[in-house]
């Protein structure tokens, strides 16, 4: 199969470029300095937020495939509408299979993030907690769509995330709804639900890809705005200054 068949957007380009939007605004934010000390207080610096969240847009259009599962009969070349965003089922012409893969820009540069911060901010059993929670809702809330793989409502991950991030820790809120908001979809959306996968005619099913990337993706947003709003809180709660 060739390598250009793994290579497509997670979302029609009309959507997908409500995401550029979001970045483009979050990118100007951080250079007139208004999210700053946001992404300095999640564990990044601006240039290296602007990376990860550029590595994000840009890796999801990338798939390395990692398993071949076999499949009666293929659905592709189509647009399928779920929850009111429309994703792309890529085009094979070869034999009947469901390529399993693993998108970069969904699962690699958020699961190696969330790595980061676990080690970085020291959370690793309420990063744990975190993880199971938002996994735990995924994997009830997850959906199989024919042509497309499992899906997820877009706005899940990131209310799960923000509620259980809060009430875990409200320092630590920013990190811990990075990782959480990120290896939760991919655990509990996913990686569960790869069973549930055959008979859909799925050509390709992209793990972080269409589905649940556009959710990981505002999740990591979701992140920044958790920080400026725990960090303006702590300067006018008792003691004067957030912590």
């Amino acid at each position: 199969m060739h390598a250009s068949h793994f290579h497509y957007l997670p979302l029609t380009f009309p959507f997908f470029s409500i995401l550029i939007a979001i970045f483009i605004l979050i990118a100007a934010f951080i250079q007139i300095g208004i999210l700053r000390y946001a992404y300095l207080r999640l564990g990044l610096s601006p240039s290296a937020a602007l990376l990860v969240l550029a590595g994000s847009l840009i890796g999801s259009y990338f798939n390395i495939p990692v398993a071949e599962l076999p499949e009666r009969q293929i659905v592709s070349g189509e647009v399928v509408d779920f929850f009111g965003m429309r994703y792309v089922v890529p085009y094979l012409a070869e034999r009947p299979e469901t390529i399993v893969a693993v998108n970069v820009g969904g699962a690699l540069i958020p699961g190696a993030m969330s790595i980061y911060l676990l080690f970085q901010h020291q959370l690793w059993l309420r990063g744990l907690i975190g993880t199971a929670c938002v996994a735990a809702i995924c994997f009830f809330l997850a959906q199989p769509v024919p042509g497309l793989g499992i899906a997820l409502p877009i706005f899940v991950p990131a209310a799960a995330t923000a509620v259980i991030s809060l009430l875990l820790s409200w320092q630590n809120a920013a990190p811990l709804a990075y990782i959480s908001g990120s290896l939760g979809p991919l655990i509990g959306a996913d990686l569960l639900n790869l069973p549930r996968i055959q008979g859909l005619g799925a050509p390709v099913v992209s793990i972080g890809g269409a589905g649940t990337f556009d959710g990981i993706f505002l999740t990591g947003i979701l992140a920044v705005l958790l920080a400026s709003f725990t960090s303006g809180w702590g300067r006018f709660a008792p003691g004067g200054r957030a912590r």
